[in-house]
């Protein structure tokens, strides 16, 4: 016990997804007898390091190896029954990420009376290569064997396994999403929270089968899973990394086809059998019916990726007007926000259109489809900004974190040493009471009463329909 809190680390809930289990479903882990030590992280699955600075804002994911499928299980007491339970899907663009990072230790959720789990899945080529014939969408299939474990273990360790509420950040988000829209994964939660992530971000498998024709046109081998597993992990990840580089630089829909747009080599395919169909569209079906969801964004997402690198000084007016152009933005929509950004640079602006696309747009369009079938979103935007790289790196992705785990001191390289400690006890507040049933404390979001709590420095005000012109330049576009 560590401040009232039983935490157990690194365990297992399905087989290391190699050898002959490789680029198949997550078969169980295999059991033992005794007591089995539980007291340090487990693996993390096979990825590269974040480049620099992003690796200095984000820290260490941790040790990679092949018994990946692990998770971590923070507890008031084990010898309690009936606490609620929070599933944390870490993001990283589907290629990165762990449920180990110190900003995501549980204890302060345990302390608070909810049980908090933590999970690592396959990324990558492992969890989201496409083939055809072969196992689609790993990763999520991962996702849901850490649900099912939740469903037949959280017991013991004091929790209510009808009491679930999944919740993750970005690539954890658009994880949900899909999740959201799975038949399998239909009865394992009660509640999500998705931040910075909602139900658009999926590929067709016509996109799909691009990415693997280059990842393998570029290993100089066929693509097929034999074939891909017997490349060494190292030359694989590293080709991937060099291909997800050329996509950020070379965005050409002829070569990479949906991920052009979206600019993340690997998502979740729309299958037709583990993901029927896309999220966005089966949810306004009522494929998430009875699930109570909340939804949000930060104020300026995309800053988090122009500004460290110095990208966001180096757009120019062209590149600003073609960019935009290819979401579907037409110039009249562009000019909607410079009129609402006097003075800001083509960087600046484009930071703008782009935190909207990627994500304040579609959490709209989650609310808006969830409430036409009869559900319920809370949509929240947070909007303290950081300090950091001259006040510029503002309310950017990733930067509520620290917030919402109450853990601002394990997030200080987002967020400057002087983060306000009231913020953090008003969001973890309402996300646990989230979990626990109730209302997180703002009325749901409907067309005809688009409430949004916002989060800064001020703590947390309701607001209606903010940016709402703004809002209305994506209608019929995204």
């Amino acid at each position: 016990m560590d401040r009232g809190v039983a935490s157990f680390k690194g365990v297992p809930y399905a087989a290391p997804p190699f050898g002959r289990h490789r680029f198949g479903p997550p078969q169980p882990a295999k059991s033992w007898s005794g007591v089995r030590e539980a007291q340090a992280y487990g693996a993390v699955a096979p990825q590269t390091p974040y480049p620099s600075p992003v690796s200095e804002l984000l820290g260490d994911q941790g040790l990679v190896g092949e018994d990946c499928l692990n998770l971590n299980v923070w507890t008031p007491d084990p010898a309690t029954s009936g606490l609620p339970v929070m599933v944390w899907i870490p993001g990283g663009a589907f290629a990165r990420g762990s449920g180990a990072l110190p900003v995501y230790d549980g204890a302060r959720f345990a302390q608070d009376g909810v049980i908090c789990v933590t999970i690592n899945y396959r990324l990558g080529c492992d969890g989201f290569l496409w083939f055809s014939p072969g196992t689609p969408n790993r990763g999520l299939l991962d996702q849901v064997a850490a649900l099912e474990w939740v469903q037949q273990n959280i017991a013991a360790f004091g929790g209510d396994p009808s009491r679930v509420t999944l919740f993750g950040e970005s690539a954890g988000a658009f994880s949900i999403g899909a999740l959201l829209a799975m038949p399998r994964a239909r009865g394992l939660f009660r509640r999500a929270i998705l931040q910075s992530g909602a139900a658009h971000h999926t590929i067709s498998p016509e996109t799909a089968s691009m990415v693997l024709r280059n990842l393998a046109g570029a290993l100089g081998v066929a693509g097929t899973p034999d074939a891909i597993a017997a490349v060494p992990i190292d030359r694989l990840l590293q080709t991937q990394t060099a291909l997800a580089g050329e996509l950020a630089l070379k965005p050409d829909p002829s070569r990479w086809g949906e991920t052009a747009a979206n600019a993340m080599m690997f998502e979740p395919v729309v299958d037709g059998t583990v993901l029927p169909g896309r999220p966005i569209e089966r949810i306004a079906a009522g494929a998430a019916a009875g699930i109570e969801l909340m939804a949000g964004w930060t104020a300026e997402e995309f800053r988090f990726f122009l500004v460290p690198s110095g990208i966001i000084d180096r757009v120019t007016e062209p590149a600003l007007r073609a960019t935009t152009a290819a979401l579907g933005l037409s110039p009249d929509g562009l000019s909607v926000y410079r009129a609402a950004r006097p003075g800001a640079s083509p960087g600046e602006l484009l930071a703008a259109v782009l935190t909207d696309w990627f994500f304040k747009v579609p959490a709209i369009r989650l609310a808006e489809a969830q409430a036409g079938s009869g559900g319920v979103t809370y949509l929240y935007e947070f909007a303290w900004r950081s300090p950091l790289f001259d006040e510029r790196l503002g309310a950017c992705h990733a930067i509520e974190l620290g917030f919402v785990f109450d853990n601002l001191a394990a997030a200080t390289t987002m967020t400057g040493p002087q983060a306000p400690q009231t913020l953090a006890d008003r969001m973890h507040r309402d996300w646990v009471a989230f979990a626990q049933g109730v209302d997180p404390g703002w009325p749901a979001y409907l067309e005809s009463r688009r409430g949004i709590m916002r989060y800064d420095e001020r703590g947390g005000t309701l607001v209606m329909d903010p940016a709402a012109d703004a809002r209305r330049v994506w209608d019929g576009i995204r």
